[in-house]
């Protein structure tokens, strides 16, 4: 059998085409599946950015690490993966900019992140990470027969920071976290759980840890935000003023002037926008998935804690709506621009215009003007010529008198005038006229 027979012995045999792509399509919804994680468990969760160009030295540190456990490599373009090393369970979900490494290590310390997932794995490895992480947090899960941690408990473990707290799956878990770095440089969750089984677990998990990656994804785009703000501002005032000056123009070298202004206002906008387009995308990609990963933890409210819903929609959402407002203004400034841009060009155009019609206006008096100079200039020459055709005649009829032939010459020369004049006016007039129909072909 043939490669392709062996890769796809079902389809070979099905009485039709089938598209390249049917079983990515078909293995897409279980592409990342829930994991199975036991309680109690210690994770960490790393998501590193990899650009495209470190795509390939990123899969061949993957490899690397399977190799040292001696477990199976991953498949080659494969978007997850997940293996068992023995003392903990990997798993790695790479997305369109950033890849998600999750350890997860069954057992129980004698303190809240007094250890992690993380202290099994070669320090080496974790340092040549290609890429740059923006996610770095431990989760810690507390089982149901263990008692809750009081406030003093709370507070070492999560070194004094104001905690936000609250009871997930319909009351099934609780969950606190600072949202917070810590000494360690990670963020903390801990959850207590209430009664889930490993399943439950592994969805709760599972949607914790993309709720965080994804805030944090969503907010790369706020130092964008705020370096571009005050530009923006300064674009603003420029173009307010440059609309200001427009009524104000006296001639072309102003328009001009005013119009390169724009030009490089127009520039500066658009690349701005090509650089943060993508990144503020991403960012309204992203929040919505915190919005719809936050509503499948279906939280409630314990005690007197600021819940995660409360404290995101708080936080969140207002550096979320400062994004899209900077999004939304460098729009605006590019129509307004090219609105301006517009209204200049209609003004230069009516300028240019107004320049053609006097223009055409003076070549249509200097042409009149020509017109009358030729006209004048014709009637000599046909003056000129027929005085030098009566002379000949005058002297032909000399000639003749001269011979014997008895001849009025002052009679006939008088009479050739007028004839002489008519033919000379005729024949001008049929040369210009031949002249003008070869000029218009």
């Amino acid at each position: 059998m043939t490669p392709a027979e062996l890769k796809h012995p079902v389809e070979n045999h099905l009485p039709f085409n089938v598209h390249p792509k049917r079983d990515e399509l078909y293995n897409e919804l279980h592409a990342r599946p829930f994991p199975v994680v036991e309680t109690p468990s210690r994770i960490s969760r790393l998501a590193v950015l990899v650009p495209e160009e470190l795509r390939a030295q990123e899969f061949e540190h993957l490899q690397n690490l399977c190799r040292r456990y001696g477990v199976n490599l991953p498949a080659q373009g494969s978007n997850f993966f997940q293996a068992d090393f023995g003392g903990f369970q990997f798993r790695c979900g790479r997305h369109m900019e950033f890849v998600t490494y999750t350890f997860i290590r069954p057992e129980l310390g004698e303190k809240p992140f007094d250890s992690n997932a993380l202290e099994l794995i070669p320090q080496d490895w974790l340092r040549q990470i290609p890429g740059e992480v923006v996610t770095a947090f431990h989760v810690e899960i507390l089982p149901e027969d263990q008692p809750e941690l009081n406030r003093e408990q709370l507070k070492i473990a999560f070194e004094g920071h104001r905690l936000i707290s609250g009871r997930l799956m319909e009351g099934g878990a609780s969950i606190w976290s600072a949202f917070r770095l810590h000494g360690d440089g990670f963020g903390r969750f801990l959850i207590h759980n209430h009664g889930l089984n490993n399943n439950q677990t592994g969805r709760l998990l599972q949607r914790l840890l993309e709720l965080e990656t994804y805030r944090l994804m969503a907010l790369l785009a706020l130092p964008e935000a705020r370096r571009l703000s005050p530009k923006l501002q300064q674009i603003d005032r420029k173009l307010s003023e440059i609309i200001g000056e427009m009524s104000e123009m006296n001639d072309d070298t102003d328009e001009r002037k005013m119009l390169k202004d724009l030009s490089k206002l127009a520039a500066q906008v658009e690349r701005w926008r090509t650089n943060t387009n993508y990144r503020f995308s991403a960012m309204r990609a992203y929040y919505a998935l915190v919005i719809k990963r936050m509503d499948e933890l279906k939280e409630q409210q314990v005690e007197n804690y600021f819940t995660i819903g409360s404290f995101l929609e708080r936080r969140l959402t207002p550096a979320f709506h400062t994004c899209e407002s900077v999004s939304e203004r460098l729009e605006d400034l590019a129509r307004r621009i090219e609105r301006a841009g517009d209204l200049l060009q209609t003004r230069v155009d009516l300028t240019i215009e107004a320049q053609n019609q006097s223009l055409l206006t003076s070549m249509d008096r200097r042409g009149k003007l020509q017109m009358r100079l030729q006209e004048t200039v014709e009637g000599l020459s046909i003056a000129a010529i027929s005085y030098y055709l009566v002379s000949l005649v005058k002297i032909m009829l000399g000639a003749l008198y001269s011979a014997g032939v008895a001849v009025n010459k002052d009679l006939v020369t008088g009479i050739a005038v007028p004839i002489v004049v008519a033919l000379v006016w005729w024949i001008t007039h049929r040369v210009k006229k031949v002249i003008i129909k070869a000029s218009r072909h």
